[in-house]
C-alpha cells in the first residue's frame, strides 16, 4: 500500500474511521520502497503502528489498548489486500 487510506471499523460502541498511512521511503534512483510500517490514527490521535515482515505475512500491533487484537487483525488484512491489488494493478 503507498497512498494514505480510509478504513471504517465496526464495533460495539459505533464506527471508528481509522487513517492508515503507509511509511515508505524514496530510495537512489527515484524507487519506491514499502518498508512495511503503517501509522494508524484516528482524527488527531495516534494508534500505533501496524508493522509487516518483507512478505507481508506476519505482522504486529505496536499500540497500548487502542485496538484489540481483532481489530488490529481486520486493519492488517484490509492493508494486505490493498497492497496486493496495487500489485497486481502495476502489472495491468
Amino acid at each position: 500500500m503507498i497512498k494514505v487510506a480510509e478504513y471504517t471499523l465496526y464495533t460495539e460502541d459505533g464506527k471508528r474511521d481509522i487513517t492508515i498511512k503507509p511509511v515508505n521511503q524514496t530510495i537512489s534512483g527515484g524507487a519506491l520502497y514499502v518498508t512495511g510500517v503503517f501509522k494508524l490514527s484516528e482524527g488527531e490521535v495516534g494508534l500505533g503502528d501496524i508493522v509487516f515482515d518483507d512478505d507481508l505475512r506476519e505482522w504486529e500491533y505496536t499500540g497500548f489498548g487502542d485496538l484489540t487484537h481483532e481489530q488490529a487483525a481486520e486493519i492488517a488484512q484490509y492493508i494486505q489486500d490493498k497492497t496486493h491489488q496495487e500489485l497486481e494493478d502495476e502489472k495491468i
